[in-house]
């Protein structure tokens, strides 16, 4: 069975910075695409930054200059090194990988990990 484990969260201050990991169970370049989305309480859970197979990198107005999402094949992960944090990208972080399942696009979601920016 499938599985992406997020890792990586914390708590850091307003300025700081914080690298997330997703490492999945299989080879990443079977996923059509992988990507970062976050959730607060009572929010839609909203698009960080994703990558396609083809390395085309696609980020949220509020985190492009600011967030880096990158990708390493031989360990099969995926990870987002957010700097210049703001206490506005408090949230719950989740992996997401989109692969073609059964002719359709099917979507696989990590736990999820929690980072905390402090004012």
């Amino acid at each position: 069975q499938m599985q992406l484990v997020e890792s990586g969260g914390g708590l850091v201050q307003a300025g700081g910075s914080l690298r997330l990991t997703c490492t999945a169970s299989r080879n990443i370049f079977t996923f059509t695409s992988m990507g970062w989305y976050r959730q607060t309480p009572g929010k839609q859970r909203e698009l960080v930054a994703e990558i396609t197979r083809g390395g085309s990198r696609n980020y949220a107005d509020s985190t492009k200059g600011r967030f880096t999402i990158s990708r390493d094949s031989a360990k099969n992960t995926v990870d987002l090194q957010m700097n210049s944090l703001e206490p506005e990208d408090t949230a719950v972080y989740y992996c997401n990988a989109r692969y073609f399942s059964g002719g359709e696009i099917a979507t696989h979601w990590g736990q999820g990990t929690q980072v905390t920016v402090s004012s």
